[in-house]
């Protein structure tokens, strides 16, 4: 993937500016120095209730470059028409293929989840809460992951296990990244102490065959698994 033919968007998750919840600097700067081919390296995100995505993206200012180049996907023109639950909505040119779509978000107990959780960022629109009611949160989220082509490569940031309402984490320093997102997001799940079998969110996925949501079929490489899940007690958060 690392080509001199393909521009990079590394959508991040950040809600605010204001609090540390987000990938580090760190783990974003490895990620975009693993493509260092690539023409251009999109840091991406959208508006929301806490101001614009542009002020949001500023978490990762020091790795601006002309290589590298913040991009606010709700003030895009140049934009594709899409049908995500039921609805017709116009998304940034830039999420779709030939790009090269990366997909990075923090390690946290949150049953929405957070590598598929994080594609409701691609929304334009600053009010996303009108839709958060489960029976459209869910597949909207996969009807993303249809319309843009998938992601390429999904990286969960374990620095820190974030406990679900996003005010404390504990020290974890791990990373889980793979092409499969919905087995990464099904690997952190696990990690958390969360149960992926009932996630509606990696659920909706599984049921598509977008990604492997069990865990005994997910070929794990690196640190053994039962080692790290050993360190982390998320009931203790």
């Amino acid at each position: 993937m690392n080509t001199s033919k393909r521009s990079v968007v590394i959508k991040v998750g950040v809600y605010s500016h204001k609090g540390g919840n987000h990938s580090l600097v760190e783990v974003v700067n490895a990620i975009c120095n693993t493509f260092r081919n690539a023409p251009h390296i999109f840091l991406t995100e959208s508006d929301n209730y806490q101001g614009t995505g542009t002020e949001r993206l500023h978490v990762w200012q020091e790795l601006f470059s002309e290589q590298v180049i913040p991009f606010n996907v709700s003030d895009d023109t140049d934009t594709q028409k899409v049908t995500l639950a039921g609805q017709e909505m116009d998304l940034s040119h830039i999420l779709f293929k030939p790009n090269i779509f990366v997909d990075t978000h923090i390690f946290r107990t949150y049953e929405r989840g957070s590598i598929l959780k994080n594609l409701f960022g691609c929304i334009p629109d600053p009010k996303k809460s009108k839709f958060h009611k489960d029976t459209i949160f869910f597949p909207l989220l996969a009807d993303m992951y249809e319309a843009i082509g998938g992601i390429d490569l999904a990286v969960l940031d374990g620095t820190y296990l974030w406990h679900k309402g996003g005010n404390l984490c504990v020290p974890a320093n791990i990373l889980v990244l793979g092409k499969d997102a919905v087995a990464v997001e099904t690997v952190g799940a696990h990690l958390a102490g969360l149960k992926p079998e009932k996630m509606p969110v990696i659920q909706e996925f599984v049921k598509r065959g977008l990604g492997e949501g069990d865990l005994e079929e997910i070929d794990i490489v690196g640190a053994p698994f039962d080692t790290l899940k050993e360190k982390y007690y998320p009931d203790q958060l």
